[in-house]
């Protein structure tokens, strides 16, 4: 007999047990999950990888689009205390006990028909946090990858828009010993026909390749697009628009334009 799972930290406890490895690499399981769940977005959804900068790239899309007056959903890992806050709906932490309903929906995909699929603790919270989002009645949906890019469990969603932040030497055991290698990996979110936007100033020839591989319609910083600025305000320029007089973001630090040209 299973003791019944009543709150979210029921749910994180069974979902911590499910899966011998914290990391698995592959969509495969995910995927099947997803498919079980009929897991679709009626809105456009804007994923983010990259090595630094996403979190605050997800943080200044949910600003943009909400002072242009759109429902924003914003999914973001891992959380600083509580798991809630891995899922913004218009601005505002969504409620531990609306996430369950979620969960039960992934467990009921998950064991459907005694055919069941193993799922790590980050790919079950990732699907029941889609699903809420889903559910949501946004106008946009906003998606950080956790790990690299291509194997992610956010990277079940088709982005209608892609966006890469700067790209460093991360998690070399899963991504690979270089910036190319890394780069390859986080390219995985790329759509054929779709554009993605590279913020990094210096992107690793990977990604660019893999753009032009895919047909996707690449937007680079310093060709595409670029900024401008002094002490008071700066300025943006893209193809066939430009912005002037812009205030600085709220965010401090060096990169912080590069990620808000990037997001603009």
């Amino acid at each position: 007999m299973h003791t019944p799972l009543l709150t979210l930290d029921d749910w994180l406890a069974h979902c911590e047990r499910l899966h011998p490895k914290n990391i698995d690499m592959g969509l495969d399981r995910v995927r099947a999950v997803a498919q079980r769940m009929a897991l679709r977005f009626d809105c456009p959804v804007i994923t983010v990888a990259g090595t630094n900068g996403k979190g605050s790239t997800c943080a200044m899309l949910e600003a943009v689009a909400q002072q242009a007056g759109y429902r924003t959903g914003v999914y973001t890992s891992p959380h600083l205390v509580h798991f809630e806050e891995r899922c913004r709906v218009h601005g505002e932490s969504v409620p531990a006990a609306s996430l369950l309903e979620h969960f039960a929906a992934v467990e009921a995909a998950r064991t459907q028909g005694g055919d069941e699929v193993s799922l790590t603790y980050f790919e079950f919270t990732t699907l029941a946090i889609l699903r809420c989002m889903s559910h949501a009645g946004l106008d946009v949906a906003i998606l950080e990858v956790g790990l690299g890019g291509r194997l992610d469990a956010t990277n079940v969603i088709d982005a209608d828009c892609a966006v890469i932040t700067s790209i460093d030497i991360d998690h070399t055991e899963f991504l690979g010993p270089d910036r190319e290698s890394i780069g390859r990996e986080k390219a995985g979110i790329m759509r054929t026909g779709r554009p993605v936007v590279v913020s990094d100033p210096m992107a690793p020839q990977s990604v660019l390749d893999h753009a032009l591989e895919i047909g996707a319609d690449l937007w680079r910083f310093g060709h595409d697009f670029n900024f401008s600025g002094d002490k008071q305000q700066w300025g943006w320029a893209g193809r066939g628009r430009r912005y002037a007089g812009l205030a600085y973001p709220a965010l401090r630090g060096a990169n912080q334009l590069v990620n808000a040209s990037g997001v603009l």
